[in-house]
């Protein structure tokens, strides 16, 4: 794999992609987390999804240990592990790849063609966890809050979304730390998020897909 797209992106952007061995020792690390179907992780620049993709493959193959042998469970925390997955990218070319390569990643272990409403589910979480934008302003390419969605597997098939902006969290961190002022507060006080949804289905979710396509 090449490291580099261009000098020039390396001189604007200090564009350089890490090397398969080394997203793997660094994934070691942390093990048993890239392992656990649920555990969340955001890339803040994750160009075209080299340890997001890593990770994802971690967790289907946990998803095949635990559920392999039922084919709806297989699904659904499929989908789930996808769903714990998030990215920030500031180039377009990049952040179009990796929602290509994870897409590429999770139909090709449920053998699912474009039709399936799954498929459709799926690409429609990636539009929403992985972000065109910057992750140091926490904005957008449209210069608007980054804004991402907390998906849980509620069981029987339905899923929980909530939506989050990326500043509230990152201040909720800043706020609970040893010493801050504010550190006494519960987390409902300062973990509200932004919108909760009703409980979806897969079905919902692809529907959902549709209704935002141009």
């Amino acid at each position: 794999m090449k490291l580099i797209k261009s000098k020039k992106r390396v001189a604007d952007h200090g564009e350089v992609f890490t090397p398969a061995w080394m997203v793997d020792a660094m994934l070691d690390l942390v093990k048993g987390e890239t392992e656990r179907i649920d555990s969340r992780f955001l890339e803040p620049a994750c160009g075209s999804g080299n340890f997001l993709i890593r990770i994802l493959q971690r967790k289907l193959a946990a998803v095949e240990l635990k559920f392999g042998k039922s084919d709806f469970e297989k699904r659904h925390y499929a989908l789930l592990a996808l769903m714990c997955s998030y990215g920030i990218e500031l180039l377009m070319d990049n952040i179009a790849e990796c929602r290509a390569n994870m897409l590429e990643v999770f139909a090709d272990y449920l053998t699912l063609e474009e039709s399936d409403e799954l498929y459709r589910s799926a690409s429609y979480v990636l539009s929403q966890n992985l972000i065109h934008g910057d992750a140091l302003t926490m904005r957008t390419i449209d210069d608007q809050p980054i804004t991402f969605a907390e998906w849980g597997y509620l069981g029987k098939g339905k899923y929980q979304r909530r939506d989050f902006r990326l500043d509230t969290l990152t201040q909720m961190s800043d706020l609970q730390k040893e010493g801050s002022l504010f550190a006494h507060l519960a987390k409902h006080e300062i973990f509200k998020p932004t919108r909760t949804y009703p409980p979806m289905s897969i079905g919902e979710i692809a529907a959902a897909a549709l209704e935002v396509s141009p």
